[in-house]
């Protein structure tokens, strides 16, 4: 019997019906080319031999005296936790998408192991697909990735490889600061553990404070932290979830990037902030100051494995600008000058100052008594995926979508990773405060095009 951390306790109790806090990723693969015509079916039964899961897929809750603990469920029933499904025809993308947005809304149940794993064909073009949830107790939005990936193999005629769940791991990967949304609540825990070492930074967070609000008044492109607007992205939410997933060459990230002299997450968040602009447009809700994103980025100056160099920053998104190339200059200027202040930093006021800023949607997540303290409107997150192209079992990964959660006041999170020579965006978002959301995937490619002829690629 473990017992959960403090952090992992809090994902259970900020759980509702309106807001499920799992994670989980869309894996879509091809056949085989030596695939019979019963060969998901046949994957399906192999799948569900391993019916004896390792930790953590083997551990459910068990509470005493307000504390949970982790504990071996010894009535373990791989029927619930395993489905096999097959979308309607005809089939598409749009089909599965609908699917997993159904699937994502649903709560996990606490009674048993808090995953289910959801095989799925029927899928155009030979391919057949494997949607993962898993809740954030249990595991972060990057470990979890991890996970999956330690599944996969990069030899095609690898057989007999284990489903996630039954794949023995070398060590459970948690990171101090991950990708998700939620990493507000750890900011504010942070913020007010270990009393000593937090004060000691205070003179230098004060002057930094001090220095960006200033430079907020004087500089209409520079974020502060209490900066960003209302929109109707911050609002209430409800249970239901709308997921759309796309993928798109890399080469035209760095084509782009190498036009203007940025870096390629300048560029998606140049993308996602015409995405997001046409949106509200089109919703009669653009708000008249630019949206502001929350956005994890990495500070390591080497190549040293060392410690934890990743960092919150707060990027100007030019929601309020219409020419592309306009909007990306302030975007480039707003996340150079805040990786500019922390190289000025030491690491423990790095952390905190990323604390201090995740502090007001922390405390609005646990509360709810401050909606208009907001120092971002939306999370969007960059998370480094495989290289090289991975198998399972024969059959090709062909794409891997990131489906994180969507919270109270921050009813939209985009999440991206890299596979390969590819860029797999995943938005999660609540279907009804965000009414015809995937419409989001028409305007980044817009977005992408608007770059591409500004930068005189089209």
């Amino acid at each position: 019997m473990k017992a959960l951390s403090p952090v992992d306790q809090l994902f259970l109790w900020l759980e509702g019906r309106q807001q499920p806090m799992h994670v989980a990723g869309l894996q879509l693969f091809s056949f085989p080319e030596d695939a019979g015509p019963k060969y998901v079916s046949e994957l399906a039964q192999s799948m569900r031999d391993y019916c004896c899961p390792v930790a953590p897929f083997n551990q459910r809750l068990f509470t005493r005296f307000g504390q949970s603990f982790w504990i071996e469920d010894k009535q373990f029933d791989i029927d619930h936790h395993f489905r096999h499904e097959a979308l309607p025809k005809p089939g598409r993308i749009r089909e599965l998408l609908s699917l997993v947005s159904a699937e994502h809304s649903n709560l996990l149940d606490r009674e048993r192991p808090l995953w289910e794993a959801h095989l799925i064909e029927g899928i155009r073009g030979r391919r057949f697909a494997l949607y993962t949830k898993v809740h954030h107790s249990v595991v972060d939005g990057i470990s979890a990735m991890r996970m999956g990936m330690r599944a996969l193999s990069s030899d095609p005629n690898e057989r007999d490889l284990p489903p996630v769940w039954a794949n023995t791991p070398k060590r459970r990967e948690r990171m101090q600061l991950t990708a998700n949304p939620v990493a507000a609540v750890s900011g504010l825990a942070r913020l007010t553990a270990g009393l000593s070492k937090q004060i000691a930074t205070v003179p230098a967070l004060a002057r930094e404070v001090y220095q960006m609000t200033q430079k907020a008044r004087g500089d209409e492109d520079y974020v502060s932290i209490f900066q960003a607007p209302q929109s109707i992205i911050n609002q209430r939410i409800t249970g239901s979830r709308r997921f759309a997933a796309q993928s798109y060459n890399t080469s035209r990230f760095k084509a782009i990037s190498k036009v203007f002299g940025c870096t390629l997450n300048d560029i998606v968040l140049a993308v996602c902030g015409s995405a997001l602009r046409e949106y509200l447009i089109s919703q009669n809700a653009l708000p008249d100051k630019p949206l502001i994103a929350m956005v994890p980025v990495n500070l390591r100056q080497d190549d040293s494995a060392g410690g934890n160099q990743i960092a919150m920053i707060l990027a100007n998104l030019g929601t309020h600008i219409a020419d592309p190339a306009n909007r990306l200059r302030v975007i480039k200027a707003s996340v150079e000058e805040a990786k500019c202040r922390y190289k000025q930093m030491t690491p423990a006021e790095i952390l905190n100052l990323t604390a201090l800023m995740m502090a007001p949607t922390g405390l609005n997540l646990l509360t709810g008594l401050a909606p208009e303290w907001r120092a971002f409107n939306v999370i969007i997150s960059n998370v480094p995926g495989p290289k090289e192209p991975l198998y399972w079992n024969g059959a090709k990964l062909e794409g891997m979508y990131p489906v994180s959660i969507a919270l109270n006041q921050i009813a939209l999170n985009i999440t991206l990773t890299s596979y390969v020579d590819q860029l797999e965006f995943g938005f999660i978002g609540c279907r009804r405060t965000l009414p015809s959301m995937q419409r989001l995937l028409d305007y980044l490619e817009h977005g992408l095009r608007e770059l591409e002829v500004a930068a005189n690629l089209k």
